[in-house]
């Protein structure tokens, strides 16, 4: 293994989960992620996992992805996000929550 390669252990009962909405919050020291899966054509979602990170984390998160976005689009061609009506986005930002 190189310095930046790590071992990482799935433990059998860890069930991967779908996820078509997110919500992000922040506060001073965290960002916590909400994945949730919208229930199509009723007004509601059900939380599937919550994820909290530090600012560093979500800067580097962040990073990564627009990397791996990139890669994806070079190998599959340009994503083009769906035109949504104003605030029925997939993404829900509460700031400032403590």
């Amino acid at each position: 293994m190189t310095g930046q390669e790590i071992s990482v252990n799935i433990p059998q009962t860890l069930d991967p989960v779908y996820s078509n909405m997110i919500q992000i919050a922040y506060k001073e020291d965290e960002f916590t992620f909400v994945f949730l899966h919208q229930i199509p054509a009723v007004n509601q979602a059900r939380a599937k996992a919550i994820v909290s990170i530090t600012p560093t984390h979500a800067k580097n998160l962040l990073a990564v992805l627009q990397k791996t976005v990139t890669d994806y689009e070079e190998k599959f061609g340009k994503i083009t996000a769906p035109i949504e009506k104003q605030g029925n986005g997939s993404v829900t930002t509460l700031r400032g929550y403590s």
